[in-house]
């Protein structure tokens, strides 16, 4: 399988799947596991149990009775003709992932900041794909980030 390169305004950026949900209710950080599609490099990011249990929940298909938070975001795009092109990690500071959601309406597109556990919650449920610029797999994989946990970190108990 080829790898899925896409350059956007001279970034690169490198389409991933999220491989791995790991749900720990005895602890306040759960994890996600992005890789690279038709490639070998993932990496983790710490997020919160609400949003790792939305996207679990998307993941899965499965919708509650009463909207949550996720759910009411993509409500509200989808009743406002407002379409996910895509998600992308774009950034890598201070151990903090940054992403950004990329939102079509009447062909226009807006960038929208944003947590990347929020913004693969609302991924799941639209089917929009998820990027990582490049220079974030670099830095991951390098170790610029020391104290950053690697896979070998990961306590599936």
């Amino acid at each position: 399988m080829a790898l899925v390169f896409l350059q956007i305004a001279g970034f690169g950026m490198i389409e991933v799947e999220l491989s791995r949900i790991i749900i720990n209710e005895r602890s306040d950080q759960q994890v996600i596991v992005l890789k690279e599609k038709g490639g070998e490099r993932a990496f983790p990011i710490l997020i919160g149990i609400y949003e790792a249990t939305a996207i679990d929940r998307g993941v899965k298909e499965y919708r509650t009775p009463r909207p949550l938070t996720h759910d009411l975001i993509c409500s509200l795009l989808k009743s406002l003709r407002v379409g996910l092109d895509r998600v992308v990690v774009n950034d890598l500071r201070s151990q903090t992932f940054y992403a950004k959601l990329l939102l079509r309406r009447d062909g226009e597109v807006v960038e929208i900041d944003s947590r990347p556990s929020d913004a693969i919650a609302v991924a799941v449920q639209f089917g929009a794909p998820i990027y990582v610029e490049e220079k974030v797999f670099d830095e991951v994989m390098q170790g610029q980030e020391p104290e950053a946990p690697g896979l070998e970190d990961l306590d599936e108990s």
